[in-house]
């Protein structure tokens, strides 16, 4: 099913512009709307394949960080 989702996604998001994929991440995340966040995953997997390893490491690094925040 996972599969299924990801393609889904994808179309939606192929046509849009920079603009609507922000408005998109940000109302997901302000709404915290749990299907939604699913696409959310989908523009990282998309984000992260195309990387550089050097980027992949800084990303990791910012996530860590924020992991460590939210403990404190």
């Amino acid at each position: 099913m996972n599969g299924i989702i990801s393609k889904i996604k994808r179309e939606i998001f192929k046509n849009d512009n920079k603009e609507k994929i922000r408005d998109s991440i940000e109302t997901t995340i302000k709404e915290r709307d749990e299907d939604a966040l699913i696409g959310l995953g989908v523009l990282f997997e998309l984000l992260w394949n195309k990387l550089p390893q050097e980027e992949k490491e800084k990303s990791l690094n910012y996530i860590k960080e924020s992991i460590k925040d939210l403990a404190s």
